[in-house]
Formats: C-alpha cells, structure tokens, sequence
C-alpha cells in the first residue's frame, strides 16, 4: 500500500501541522510546538507526508513537471504543432518557446506550489537538526528525505527558470526572509550537492528498513546528487557571462551559452562518477532483464522489489492524482465496452524519426512509440485496434497503456463518465539513466574502453552494452552493434546521444541531457532535415500493410506491418490491411509542423530552402522559461526577468 497520504490534505503551517481524518483520534499537531513536533516520530513522519504530498499536485509532479516542462526535444513535441498554436498562449506555445511572462497562467502555480514543498522540507530539515531526537535512526531518515526532496524540486525550477531564489530556512514571522532576489545556479547546485552529501549518509538503501522506492532513497541521493553534477558541468545560457567559463561556438552577445573551465568539469565529472559507481557496485539497483516487464509493472502500479530500476518513483494514488495514462500515452479514442472512457494522452507526441531511428530487433521501439490506437465501433462500441496512418509528428507514447493498467483502474475507467486519473508514477531516475551517465562520465574521464580510479569495475562500453544489449532478443547481433562503435571520445558520445533517445523518449529526461550538452537546438534541426531525407530517400513508406492478430479483426499484429518495404515474394494480396503512412506528401505535416516546431529556439523553418529564420526574440538558445508577472509582483521588486522576457 501507498504510504503517502496525498487525499488527506495534510498541511504544514509555520510552526503547526493538521492531520487527516486517520489521525483525529490522536492528539493533534496544531496543538503542539515547532520544537515538540519534531521530537516525536509519528508527527515528523506526517509532515514528511505532507511534503510527498505536494508532489502529487497537477502543478507540480501529477501533471506539469512530469510532462509539460520536459517539452521540446528531437523526439518528443507538444501536441497541436501549426502556426498558430505554435505561438499562443498556455502549453503548446510555451513548449514551442514562445513563452511571456503573462502567457501561461499554470507557470506562476508551478512556481508556488514548488516553493512550498521548499518551505514544507525547510521546516522539516530545521525542526530535525534542532531536535533532541536528531541523532535516532529514523529521524535521520525524515531528515534525508526532506533533503533529497528538497533538493530534486530545487533542481527542477532552476531547470525551468535558471536563476532563482535560494532559501534553506523556514520563513521567519516577521518574513523578513521571504522575499529575497535570485541566486546564481550554479551556487544553488553547490549547495544542493552538498546537502545531498548529507542524505546519502542519512538514508538507507530502497529495500532496506521498510524504505521502497516511492521513497526518497540512498540510491536516489547518489544519482541525483551525480544529475546535479553532470549539469553544472554541462551548457547552460546565462544573465550574464562569467569570468573562467568556455562560451560556445553559437551564443548570444547578451545572454551567453557557456560552460565551467576543463578542470572544473573533470573534478565534476570525478564527483558524478563516484556517486554513479556506488549506486552501480551496490547491487540494489539492477535493470529488469525486460523492458516489456519494466514498463507492465508501472502500468500495473506494482514495484518492482527484486530489480528496483526505477531509484524513485513519486507515489501517486488511482482516481485522485497521476496523469500519466489519461494526459500522455497510448490513445483511447472512443468510448468502448471493453475499456470504458476515453483518454486525451495526446500531450507529448513522437516522431517518425524516432520510429524508425531504432534498430530491427529492438524491442523497445514499439513499446516507446505508438503507431497504432483504440477505436470504438460506431454501432456496438467494441475496441478496434487502428493504424495512426500519416501522422509523422503525432506519434503517441506508449510506454503508459490502458491495455496494460489494472483491474482497478480498468473498473473505475468503465464507470467513469468524465477524466479521472491513473495514479501512475512518475519515475524520476531508472537505473539504465543511471548507466547511461557513468558511460558519459567514463567516456570522458577514461575514453570508450578505460579504467578510472573509482569506478564500477566496467567500462564506458561495458555500462552502454547494458542497456542496448537489454533490449535485444538477439544478444550478439546486440553486442556488434556495441562493437563497432568506434573508440574515439567523440564517436562514442554520439553512441550515448543516440541512446538516450532509444531508451528514454517520451519519459520526460532528454531534454535536460540535450541542453547541458548544448544539442537541444542542433539536434532539433537536424530532426527537421531528417524528416526530408527521409521522405526523399523512401525511408518513410508511402503505405503499409498489415494483417489482423484475430479473426474478428480487432486487433492489428503489429509484427507483420511493412515498415520497410513488401518482403521478398510478398504482395498486397498478401495482407488484410493498410493505411496511408508517412511517406506520402502531406502538406500540413511538411508545410506548418514542421516548420514552426519549436520556433521560439531556434526560429521558423523554410522546407524549401532547408533554411531557419532568426527566432523572434533575437535570443539565441534561450529555452529557459520566463519567471511569470503575477510570482514577479508579488515579490516586492526583488525579482526580475532576463533573456529579453521583461516583466
């Protein structure tokens, strides 16, 4: 059972906690002290809740920050591409980059909602430390899991908003120290790293003392604390520039695109290897030998506890939070007998790109993308699988499927006549992230095939083969692909970068690794001239054929569609389906999507020319989100927009 009470709105005050209807017969905290509070176990514990709690909220983790802000990549855009929604107010303009401080209301709820989790740890990590009971075992543990949280939410709004307050205390009551103006992020990192130092030592191991991985863990400390790192390390466009830091090839004159000197990122990347490796050489964290299985059991709401890939998992609860399933994965587009109400799950979408980027055998590829969805027959309501047909750009993801979501879900999806939600979990580190960062490292430090003092005990190549080889039935043709990646530090990051996207898409997570190696508008545009090359070169198929899996013809095999091409001594006769796909001319997809995905980065795209115009801002690499006026007033002239946002 879920521990975190997220419907008993539990709320912190500044020095008093109410509790849920489970605990009305206790004596209640709003009677007692700050200081009285967090003596006592049971009543840290509820406020520890209270701050799982806030994770739950659509502004923070149930919706926004578990999809909207991970928007746009090469691989995953926002829904409803064009011109015109490219550029309006609320998400699919913001996602697009065209975000105003005024134009998308939700942002300024983001920003609250997160500071009160801040300011709900705040209390938590300042009552722990003044304790009596400090130094007892399981108050140590609160006390790590207020930090980790505390850290993981800091780290996201710096991600959105680059500079921006820091406050490690609870607000005073004269708020003396509320309002306060931005800190640099890079001294946010520093900070929040040296905190995380701390809650390795406070927490234990998911697995360990009754701790799951809906938990703030060891592991998740470590990989986060090793996240942090790799991003300072990393590019990110500043205020202003800073003295000592290498500034890219493309960067603006005003608002740079810089990174920390050579010797500061091998001392990053030392730091970041060492934590990757303790995770690694643990053994309490390993990848589910299927992907298939990994990606069943979140859709079940099962934990894994024999492999625990996923570090942490923020815990949602079926029917209350958790849009995962509704707002984003595979399509329910109708109201059907054998499923119930339908879903939107149309927010993130893939690309064809993407599809046919993953090579044969990989089984991740149909399991990550989409190609088909749920339909209801107009006179009996049955389900009916059907082909997307040519949607290049509108690919669904399917890593989150109602054909894979249980029994309770199932149930109270068929009686529902409006949205509900999925309880899903959002997982914010797998262990194969977490191989994929120590390939990175190691790449870096020791090349492809070295050795580094402090390390794992594997490779650079040895950590890659991991994941790749996972994914394969077929394991050496697996391992020769993992071969032939050429040993140069170059080449075998570009085998990382592709990897990433193979693994990762659709999970929130590469967007964040492509802006601190300064590839988010790059691979963008070379996503756009793929697309072409790939309509010209017969790539994409003009249309596929397909048999049914049933007689009733209900269900599509899915193995048997012609994505390249007839077989040899194949026909058309020989199928019983087809649709148009994604190589045949579409005006709208090759004409309006494409050009204006993502324009407010890196500007509109002319298909014609293969040329891009300047993005309308004049800001070059500018995908940090503008602090919204409403947060901006209220924090009484201390805080001010950049980048050219104004306020």
């Amino acid at each position: 059972m879920k521990k975190i009470l997220s419907i008993c709105a539990l709320a912190i005050g500044a020095i008093s906690l109410t509790s849920c209807e489970d605990f009305l017969d206790q004596t209640s905290p709003s009677e007692m002290s700050h200081e009285n509070t967090f003596n006592n176990e049971y009543f840290t514990s509820i406020a520890v809740n209270k701050a799982y709690g806030d994770l739950t909220q659509d502004r923070t983790y149930s919706q926004d920050l578990a999809i909207i802000y991970n928007l746009n990549t090469d691989v995953e855009l926002i829904d409803g591409l064009g011109s015109s929604n490219s550029t309006s107010a609320r998400d699919r303009g913001t996602m697009n980059y065209n975000a105003t401080p005024t134009s998308f209301s939700n942002m300024a709820g983001t920003w609250t909602a997160m500071y009160q989790t801040i300011e709900d740890c705040n209390l938590i990590i300042d009552g722990v430390e003044k304790s009596t009971n400090a130094d007892n075992t399981t108050m140590k543990q609160y006390l790590g899991e207020a930090r980790a949280i505390r850290a993981m939410v800091y780290f996201d709004l710096l991600r959105i908003f680059g500079d921006i307050p820091m406050k490690l205390e609870p607000t005073k009551p004269d708020l003396s120290n509320a309002y306060i103006g931005k800190t640099d992020r890079d001294v946010i990192m520093d900070s929040l790293m040296v905190d995380l130092e701390k809650a390795v030592n406070e927490l234990p191991w998911a697995g360990e003392k009754g701790l799951t991985t809906e938990h703030a863990n060891k592991g998740y400390a470590h990989a986060l604390l090793a996240q942090i790192a790799l991003t300072k390390a990393g590019w990110a466009i500043r205020e202003s520039a800073k003295s000592g830091y290498e500034t890219a090839t493309e960067s603006d004159p005003t608002y740079p695109t810089q990174r920390p000197d050579a010797a500061t990122r091998k001392s990053l990347n030392e730091l970041a290897l060492k934590h990757l490796s303790a995770v690694i050489t643990s053994g309490k964290h390993n990848l589910n030998p299927s992907f298939k299985d990994e990606w069943y059991k979140i859709n079940q709401l099962v934990l894994d506890k024999q492999y625990q890939e996923n570090v942490f998992e923020i815990p949602m609860l079926q029917n209350v939070s958790g849009e995962l399933g509704y707002t984003v994965g595979y399509r329910l587009n109708g109201v059907t007998n054998e499923y119930g109400y339908s879903n939107s799950s149309g927010k993130v979408k893939l690309t064809a790109n993407l599809f046919y980027s993953y090579k044969e055998g990989d089984s991740r590829r149909d399991i990550t993308v989409a190609s088909s969805q749920i339909t209801a027959d107009k006179k009996t309501a049955a389900a009916k699988e059907a082909m997307l047909g040519n949607k290049p750009f509108e690919l669904y993801v399917g890593k989150w499927d109602p054909r894979m979501e249980n029994e309770t879900w199932l149930a109270q999806n068929k009686a529902a006549s409006a949205k509900h939600l999925t309880g899903i979990n959002p997982v914010k580190i797998r262990y194969s992230q977490i191989l994929l960062w120590y390939a990175e490292v190691m790449n870096e430090l020791a090349g492809a095939d070295g050795r580094y003092n402090g390390d794992a005990g594997i490779t650079a190549r040895q950590a890659l083969a991991l994941v790749h080889n996972r994914a394969f039935e077929n394991k050496s043709e697996a391992q020769n692909y993992i071969n032939g990646i050429a040993a140069n530090k170059n080449a075998f990051f570009n085998a990382i970068v592709d990897e990433n996207a193979w693994e990762l898409a659709g999970e929130g997570a590469r967007k964040w690794d492509l802006i601190r190696w300064n590839l988010l508008a790059s691979k963008t545009k070379q996503m756009q001239l793929d697309y072409l090359n790939n309509l010209e070169n017969g790539t994409f198929q003009k249309k596929v054929y397909f048999n049914y899996a049933n007689d009733a013809k209900t269900q599509i095999d899915m193995s048997s569609v012609t994505w390249n091409g007839l077989s040899d001594g194949k026909t058309e006769d020989d199928y019983q389906g087809s649709t148009d796909s994604y190589g045949k001319e579409n005006d709208t997809q090759k004409g309006d999507y494409l050009s204006n995905i993502s324009n407010g980065l890196i500007g509109v795209f002319n298909p014609t020319t293969k040329q891009w115009a300047a993005p309308a801002s004049g800001v070059i690499n500018r995908y940090i989100m503008p602090i919204p006026s409403t947060i901006i007033s209220d924090y009484n002239g201390v805080l001010h927009n950049s980048y050219g946002f104004g306020d």
